[in-house]
């Protein structure tokens, strides 16, 4: 949680450990002290707030990311149905024999799309749901916002684009090998892994950039080392550095 209320325990050992908080200090140490002190009590007013910052941040992700998910939800589902209707429609009635074809490929390839858009739902709006729910603790808003940072992740992987990849593959190949005509089963192919990428780098990503708005840091004094994280706070009226250890 970040705060700059009292030193961490850390800290306090590190000291002691550098020779810092001997009896008899030297004037570099005292020194080097008064600053320390003097920055945690100066950064107090400001840094106190920080987890507050962090907390709205946090829902303000969520709740962007709910409505960004149920955006692409309906648009990608509308566009799946769409193209099944209409490749449902041109494999019977199509004058072309390729046409009729490439359409029933059409029909298979937009039906599994579709059924794989209603049946694996963004993280989001649950997410964001269990939020309103639950109660305002900064350290169960992190573990939420990392779960569904972490499912972001995994929507993007290569993992991800395995299933898009088989199946426009064998679609290619049906038409490449099935019906004798190679340039039109790469078309295929490669508008198929197309589509399929822009539905991917289409999806919400705001937990993930919510997490990454901290960075580890590490500062060394001497034998003092202090690891942590920090993120730049910038608003209408201030611009600071909120730290977490």
């Amino acid at each position: 949680m970040p705060t700059f209320l009292r030193p961490s325990t850390r800290l306090a050992r590190a000291l002691s450990k550098s020779g810092l908080s001997s009896s008899k200090p030297s004037f570099a140490c005292r020194s080097l002290l008064i600053l320390l002190l003097s920055a945690i009590w100066l950064s107090t007013p400001a840094l106190a707030q920080s987890s507050s910052q962090e907390y709205r941040a946090y829902e303000d992700a969520l709740a962007q990311g709910s409505r960004h998910a149920n955006l692409w939800q309906v648009g990608w589902t509308s566009v799946y149905a769409g193209s099944l209707a209409v490749n449902a429609w041109q494999a019977s009635e199509a004058s072309d024999a390729d046409d009729r074809f490439d359409a029933r490929v059409g029909v298979v390839k937009s039906a599994l799309a579709l059924g794989g858009m209603l049946l694996d739902r963004q993280p989001h709006p649950a997410a964001y749901r269990e939020w309103r729910d639950g109660e305002d603790d900064i350290q169960r808003a992190r573990r939420l916002l990392e779960a569904v940072a972490e499912e972001e992740r995994a929507r993007r992987s290569l993992q991800a684009r395995l299933g898009s990849l088989a199946v426009n593959t064998i679609a290619g190949l049906t038409i490449a090998v099935g019906d004798g005509r190679e340039r039109d089963g790469a078309i295929n192919f490669a508008t198929g892994m197309l589509v399929s990428e822009l539905q991917l780098q289409s999806q919400p990503r705001q937990a993930t950039s919510a997490i990454n708005r901290f960075q580890p840091a590490r500062v060394s004094f001497g034998d003092v080392h202090l690891e942590g994280e920090y993120a730049w706070l910038v608003g209408p009226s201030q611009l600071g550095v909120a730290l977490r250890y």
